[in-house]
């Protein structure tokens, strides 16, 4: 979408900043500034950041069981600045089918800034698949993803002869273990982790403790339906999660909001 055709975005929090707007740039300097992506905390492996969307009534996805049906230009606009922050997506394989994810690119506008904070040009996808099938379009293409996968997969040695055994980076058996697989992105340097989902990787993340914030799209939609929320989790967090907010935008009755956690 042309500069002059985004959403400007107005800050409604934190209060001294607020009734401030953001116009639309074409290398988003002052948006790429209010989500800097932050280094790890000492002690930590990665700082990984959640992104996720959700309609009025709760739903993560719309009636085609994707999230990008509750998309919109102010989401996009953000979406893409918070990708170009990142070292590298983490997906579960359930959503790259769904959302038919393929290898990722980072807008020429938003390249000057990531090379400015000494990050790779090239921004990585890395896909949490224990067992499952994943695209051949996605397996095939020029930049195959990081697969996350367990010791026992089935087709371990037939993955790796197909995407390289340096793509393929082992966490856990049985199930993988999300804390072990962002240790394994944290040996390679990815550090900056921006975390798209689904809902039960979202969880795992959550359960593990491993979120430290969480960038979320309220749709000024009504879903219905069986739509899953954007956490999928079996048990109650106990206590529950605290969250405080960083920022909340506003553009045409959808909110954006950053929340540390």
């Amino acid at each position: 979408m042309p500069t002059s055709e985004r959403p400007s975005l107005d800050i409604l929090l934190p209060l001294d900043r607020a009734a401030e707007r953001i116009p639309a740039q074409d290398d988003e300097h002052a948006l790429t500034a209010l989500y800097a992506h932050p280094l790890p905390r000492a002690g930590a492996d990665t700082w990984v950041r959640a992104n996720m969307i959700a309609s009025l009534d709760g739903a993560a996805t719309g009636a085609n069981r994707r999230s990008g049906s509750l998309n919109g230009d102010a989401d996009l606009r953000v979406f893409r600045v918070l990708r170009a922050a990142a070292d590298v997506v983490l997906i579960g394989a359930g959503t790259v089918r769904a959302e038919g994810y393929g290898p990722l690119d980072v807008p020429a506008e938003l390249a000057a800034a990531r090379a400015a904070r000494a990050q790779r040009p090239d921004l990585e996808l890395a896909v949490i698949s224990g067992s499952g099938p994943l695209p051949d379009a996605l397996l095939d293409s020029a930049r195959p993803p990081l697969v996350v996968t367990t010791s026992d997969r089935p087709d371990l040695a037939a993955l790796r002869a197909r995407i390289g055994a340096d793509r393929v980076l082992l966490a856990g058996d049985g199930h993988v273990d999300v804390a072990a697989a962002l240790r394994a992105l944290a040996a390679r340097g990815l550090v900056r982790v921006l975390a798209e989902g689904g809902p039960h990787i979202l969880g795992e993340l959550l359960d593990a403790g491993l979120v430290d914030e969480l960038c979320l799209t309220w749709s000024p939609l009504l879903a219905g339906g069986p739509a899953p929320r954007i956490v999928a989790n079996p048990d109650w967090f106990s206590p529950a999660l605290t969250a405080t907010p960083a920022h909340l935008l506003h553009s045409d009755a959808v909110l954006l909001g950053r929340w540390l956690l």
